[in-house]
């Protein structure tokens, strides 16, 4: 176990021990605190100069999970994405600079995902969601109206004009599966930026941000969990940033039957197999569209699209027990497996 404390409950828990010896009245503190953002909890824990400038900085990342909020949330009608989701069919609209970064940031990512991930997934979420309220499947026709209104192509973003258009007049945008991730990197180059050196950032315990590592350690030790609640192992990460995607853990149940709320946007249709993704990349925000396209692809493919390149790895597995990993996961999470159990 590594010095330090904290614990993330769910599918990521810090792995913690014992303090270290007394040190020196000059030497760097470690500041945790957490605050709801985004419908969750942001929890940091960073290694600042002092304790006021480590507070001071923590108010700084909440500042601006605030601020990200208010721009990218669908559940306040005044938002920036609402506006533009209430302008589908209109023509281009302008939109925040960092908004239209998003949007362009989740094309490419639905572009290298094979439309695994797709931010235009709005009209298919809300079909379930309204299905899930009446307890009765929606009907085929209004599954295939929803998803005519579903694809990357169907928005247009213009970044040099901050511009950005959804052509169907029934386009809808769900940024849920990236906004967090997104959030994570801004506040990760503000504190890079400011001078801070060593952190863990977590979003709702499922999206994390390792900067460095802590003293005297080769990185931030996180427990992994199985779909069934178990340990499947211990990851330690460095500069890394990691997503961990669960198929049904939030779904819906309509007449007994469970279906999960992840959707695969190419279908129209909720995943209904138990399962977990498992996912390293170079920022929060690959790292969550990789894990959603994770569970969504068949094992072979996902993990093929995760080995096509060295700057991700990941790890899916499975509630029979089944696991599938790239090739370079144990490497780049330095990961050690849980013991058999009896």
């Amino acid at each position: 176990m590594t010095r330090g404390a904290a614990v993330l409950a769910c599918a990521l828990v810090l792995a913690a021990c014992a303090r270290g010896p007394a040190q020196p009245a000059d030497a760097p503190v470690l500041v945790s605190d957490g605050r709801y953002a985004m419908g969750t909890v942001l929890e940091l824990t960073l290694l600042a100069p002092d304790e006021a400038r480590g507070r001071a900085l923590a108010e700084q990342a909440f500042a601006t999970a605030a601020q990200l909020e208010a721009l990218l949330t669908n559940w306040e009608a005044s938002s920036a994405l609402m506006r533009l989701n209430a302008a589908a069919g209109q023509g281009p609209q302008d939109v925040d600079p960092e908004l239209a970064r998003v949007l362009a940031a989740s094309k490419e990512f639905t572009r290298r995902t094979r439309g695994a991930f797709d931010i235009t997934v709005g009209p298919l979420v809300e079909l379930w969601r309204t299905a899930g309220q009446r307890n009765e499947l929606p009907s085929a026709a209004a599954r295939a109206g929803a998803l005519a209104a579903v694809g990357a192509d169907g928005l247009r973003v213009d970044l040099d004009a901050s511009t950005a258009e959804l052509v169907s007049p029934g386009a809808r945008l769900e940024l849920g599966g990236i906004a967090k991730g997104w959030a994570l990197d801004r506040i990760a180059e503000a504190l890079r930026a400011a001078g801070i050196r060593s952190a863990l950032l977590s979003f709702g315990q499922s999206s994390v941000w390792a900067i460095g590592a802590p003293p005297g350690e080769a990185g931030w030790r996180l427990l992994v969990r199985t779909p069934a609640g178990g340990y499947a192992g211990i990851a330690t990460l460095r500069d890394r940033a990691l997503s961990v995607s669960g198929s049904v853990g939030q779904g819906i149940e309509i007449a007994g039957h469970r279906y999960g709320h992840v959707l695969d946007p190419r279908t129209g249709a909720p995943l209904q197999h138990a399962a977990q993704a498992v996912v390293l990349a170079p920022t929060a925000a690959w790292a969550e569209a990789l894990s959603k396209a994770l569970l969504v692809l068949p094992p072979a493919e996902g993990i093929a699209l995760l080995d096509a390149s060295r700057d991700r790895a990941g790890l899916l597995l499975e509630a029979d027990g089944q696991r599938h990993e790239s090739r370079g996961w144990a490497e780049a999470a330095r990961f050690e497996p849980a013991a058999p159990g009896p």
